[in-house]
């Protein structure tokens, strides 16, 4: 890499900003759809844990002195099943290693199981301002199908109480489940925009190998599952109907009224730098040499005593250049209704997008471009994917 590519380099993290990513891989029960790395155990040392987050969050801040923080996310697993004191301790560590933004997003993840007020109000007083809650289904007979461990009364009452507490409140849900109708859909989707949820994350149900789902699909066991054509009509029903109730996407699978976004996702969409300690937590970060690719070890026992060992939790980095990171912008900023900054990628990339295959996307009208800027068109986000084989080759 030479000087000049390094500087380069050093200074395109800013356009996205820099957060930090807190992996919490325990979970009260495995969901039979879900290939995150999470874990069920008997029992959790609180305060061992909180101590190795602490030392990996010190240890990252050393080599990254001087920033500021926009957001931090708590993600898992199931990171409602911290104790609040851990997240008060993880959240001290971050403040002593980093300034924070005035304004810093500080979300957790919680499921409606785990939902206690109390517990509530504590990650509030920890400095927590975000929740995002791992609804799923407003359907009780697919919340068991899901393997979920909450009713939808509960999750309606856990709803209220992370109202109480947090100024923002997201919602995740999956549709396009077994025996899903469109009409089904369009109904708990307007549902759940009643209930002055101001984020939505909306999951198409998708069949990842390795999971209990992946394994009776592979023995022909998973039936009823919408075909195609139905899904993609969900999809599109899923814009019109948010867009109407002022929660329009501004990624593929998210919706927020104006102002609400994910701050942290948006570090990630628009290619920022993250911190990301805890097992199996992937991060990004720019030092002077280089943008490097971090991971850790998946296994929680393995990651902890690796941490207390050896001081690191992290597997041997990977050196990104230029062209991966102009790959993975380009991945990634297209997932966003706001697009792809062209000047961007072509100074990452070393050579603009190829004009042949804008030119033949912009005549099927699959993406359009203003503003030095490409956005995937309304009819051209179904098939995002294939925009991206298309550009990326």
């Amino acid at each position: 890499m030479t000087q000049q590519d390094a500087f380069r380099c050093d200074e395109d993290w800013h356009a996205g900003g820099f957060g930090l990513y807190v992996h919490w891989p325990f979970c009260a029960a495995k969901c039979p759809y879900c290939d995150f790395n999470s874990h069920v155990v008997g029992s959790v040392d609180q305060t061992r844990w909180a101590r190795a987050l602490g030392a990996e969050i010190a240890r990252l801040a050393e080599e990254l002195p001087g920033r500021i923080l926009g957001s931090i996310f708590f993600g898992g697993g199931t990171p409602s099943l911290m104790a609040p004191e851990t997240v008060d301790s993880v959240l001290r560590s971050a403040r002593a290693g980093w300034g924070f933004a005035n304004d810093i997003e500080i979300t957790l993840e919680a499921n409606p199981t785990s939902v206690e007020k109390e517990r509530f109000q504590a990650y509030a007083e920890a400095g927590v301002n975000r929740l995002s809650m791992g609804v799923q289904a407003l359907n009780d007979d697919d919340l068991r199908r899901l393997g979920r461990m909450h009713t939808v009364a509960e999750a309606r009452a856990a709803f209220d109480v992370a109202q109480d507490c947090f100024s923002r409140v997201s919602m995740d849900l999956i549709y396009a489940r077994q025996g899903q109708t469109a009409k089904a859909w369009r109904n708990e989707l307007r549902e759940a925009l009643s209930m002055a949820v101001d984020h939505l994350s909306l999951y198409q149900l998708t069949i990842e190998p390795g999971t209990s789902f992946g394994a009776r699909a592979a023995a022909g066991k998973l039936r009823d599952l919408p075909d195609d054509d139905l899904a993609a009509d969900m999809y599109l029903e899923t814009q019109e109907i948010c867009e109407a109730s002022g929660m329009p996407g501004y990624e593929i699978s998210n919706h927020a009224a104006k102002g609400s976004e994910s701050r942290h996702n948006l570090v990630y969409w628009r290619q920022g730098d993250w911190a990301a300690v805890g097992p199996g937590a992937h991060g990004r970060i720019t030092l002077p040499h280089g943008r490097l690719a971090t991971e850790a070890h998946r296994a929680p026992g393995a990651w902890l005593e690796s941490v207390e060992r050896h001081g690191t939790g992290e597997l041997p980095r990977e050196l990104l250049s230029l062209r991966e990171q102009a790959t993975e912008y380009l991945l990634m900023s297209l997932r966003l209704v706001e697009g792809l900054d062209e000047e961007r990628y072509a100074r990452l990339a070393g050579n603009p997008l190829n004009e042949a295959s804008v030119a033949q996307l912009l005549e099927l009208k699959m993406v359009e471009r203003s503003a030095g800027r490409l956005k995937a068109s309304r009819e051209g986000r179904p098939i995002l994917n294939a925009i991206l084989r298309e550009l990326a080759d």
